[in-house]
């Protein structure tokens, strides 16, 4: 997959993009912070912030507009146009950091976030259109891990430009050179035209809310996306913080920084990867928890992990710092914290890729980055209160935030049950049994399905639940074989009741006996009626047999 056409040019451009839009932005940052201050025209502290809101503001004003054109037009040649727009834009930057015309650098950088946002919705929405599905959550980790590395590399080198002796022509060339190599990769995009005749409408306000609407009235998306902006109001605070954090907490110098940055990056390529190797190369929302989990267990261990304050004369550089074996505990921590991140969103973007409609894809992306903008604008509030107003340390901070994840762990338990009932047939499916799928037909790829059964217990239950791809729900279930309170919780929560409005792409879990009065009903004349079997063979191996039947109103054809 990786060096395949449908993927690695259109890897090669995102990874490209994003480390020029860092680049371009910690340049500027640190031109006028460290060389350049009697030159702005502004307060450097106004600049700053202007420089900040600039870049995240597009996000909310264009997403809306971005996902409907994404989802309208063929995503390669889209890609290529913003990749050209990428180039002009820098081709005037070259003009302006030579010139040092910084508020022409500031409405470039606007640009630039312009440009993001239109490109986010592609980003993710092309995935689903050119890969299998066992390669989606490869994909997806393979897009996590290139983007925090661009993310990283594009911080450090933007350093390194700037405390060199030419760093206005340094620059200059880097963000130029780079959008000119990401345009040439986007050309190699093999064509993916369009799969929805909805005509994009340019409206701030009202296609903003019209895009978040759409995206609320599927709950499961929405639940997914409320979670990605979680971990990037998370990630958002831990990043802004770790300069402060390694010279105020750490008694540490810049290149400490960058060592933070590089073991909280890999730590999400990592987590990725190793996310990849958990989910069998499937949607596996159940092991999204584990990643919640760790973002919280370690990022309580991180405030444990905090050496006492030395009295060094100096600070810590890195080699030093490094020699320091009281720092090793922090260092895993911070690594762990980032495994934890990886595996925590990227079952979340490959979940919303799958059940996203067809043709919405994109518009699904949109609001999620909108809703990432508006969580991270409000992690820079967060902190502020907590560091400016109620004078907390940056580790207290760090420590709190580890505890609101248990806290929002069990809040995504009880809003979603769905992620319940997957943690469960995750455990019981991937730990307890090495289940097999015995499908000639690939009949649990379909939806509008009556799945057929003989009075399953709850694990078979649940072994049905992670086995399908498209959301289930379960009829006429027998509540005495619920274990416990909270699986019978979730299990009423995705029961079908008569009255209940079908979705089109739902799959039916009904037993034998009520097979006929479900057929009778009119929203299920058109579903496929399949029966379940299942067969222990040797201990650890489940085998779950999916078949065709022929059913009738009073009869079952094929039931052996």
């Amino acid at each position: 997959m990786l060096f395949s056409r449908r993927f690695l040019p259109y890897f090669v451009t995102l990874c490209l993009g994003a480390l020029n839009d860092n680049v371009f932005k910690n340049v500027l940052l640190l031109l006028v912070t460290y060389s350049q201050v009697e030159l702005l025209p502004i307060d450097i502290n106004l600049f700053v912030n202007l420089a900040a809101g600039l870049f995240i503001l597009p996000f909310l004003l264009f997403s809306a507009h971005a996902g409907q054109v994404a989802d309208s037009v063929d995503k390669a040649l889209l890609i290529r146009i913003l990749k050209l727009l990428e180039l002009i834009i820098m081709s005037v930057a070259i003009f302006a950091i030579m010139s040092n015309s910084y508020l022409v650098m500031l409405l470039l950088l606007f640009l630039t976030g312009v440009q993001s946002a239109y490109f986010g919705p592609v980003k993710y929405s092309l995935l689903p259109r050119v890969l299998h599905e066992s390669e989606l959550v490869s994909g997806n980790a393979w897009v996590e891990m290139g983007t925090f590395l661009a993310i990283l590399i594009g911080t450090i080198s933007a350093g390194m430009i700037v405390a060199s002796d030419m760093a206005t022509y340094w620059a200059a060339a880097t963000v130029f050179i780079l959008a000119l190599i990401g345009m040439a990769a986007s050309w190699f995009i093999p064509s993916i035209p369009a799969h929805s005749d909805v005509k994009p409408r340019f409206s701030i306000i009202s296609a903003t809310m019209d895009n978040l609407n759409k995206a609320r009235n599927n709950k499961a998306i929405w639940t997914a996306i409320l979670a990605i902006s979680w971990f990037w109001f998370v990630g958002a605070t831990y990043l802004t913080q770790f300069p402060n954090f390694a010279r105020i907490t750490l008694n540490a110098d810049p290149t400490v920084v960058s060592l933070l940055l590089l073991l909280f990056s890999v730590g999400i390529g990592a987590g990725s990867f190793f996310c990849e190797r958990l989910s069998c190369r499937r949607v596996e929302l159940g092991i999204m928890p584990l990643g919640l989990l760790l973002l919280a267990c370690f990022g309580i261990d991180l405030y444990f992990a905090i050496p006492n304050k030395t009295t060094l004369v100096g600070l810590y550089q890195l080699d030093s710092f490094i020699a320091e074996s009281g720092h090793y505990r922090l260092m895993f921590d911070l690594f762990m914290i980032g495994v934890g991140g990886g595996l925590f969103i990227v079952p979340l973007y490959t979940f919303i890729q799958v059940r996203a409609k067809e043709g919405e894809c994109a518009q699904a992306i949109a609001s999620n980055n909108i809703l990432n903008a508006l969580f991270m604008v409000s992690s820079a509030i967060f902190a502020m209160l907590a560091l400016n107003v109620l004078q907390w340390p940056i580790e207290l901070l760090f420590l709190v935030l580890a505890v609101v994840n248990i806290l929002v762990l069990l809040y995504l338990f009880w809003r979603w049950p769905e992620l319940l009932l997957s943690c469960e047939s995750y455990f019981y499916r991937r730990v307890l049994h090495k289940t097999q799928v015995l499908d000639l037909e690939s009949l649990h790829k379909s939806s509008k399905l009556l799945l057929v059964t003989e009075q399953a217990s709850w694990r078979e239950l649940m072994v049905i639940f992670g086995s399908f791809n498209h959301p289930i729900l379960f009829a006429n279930l027998n509540q005495q074989t619920w274990p416990n309170r909270f699986i019978g919780y979730a299990l009423s929560r995705l029961s079908w009741y008569p009255h209940q409005q079908m979705e089109v792409d739902s799959v039916v879990c009904v037993n034998k006996a009520s097979l006929g009065e479900f057929k009778a009903r009119a929203e299920f004349a058109d579903f496929t009626v399949v029966s379940v079997k299942f067969t222990a063979i040797e201990g650890r191996v489940l085998k779950l047999e999916i078949t065709p039947l022929a059913a009738g109103n009073s009869e079952l054809m094929g039931w052996a």
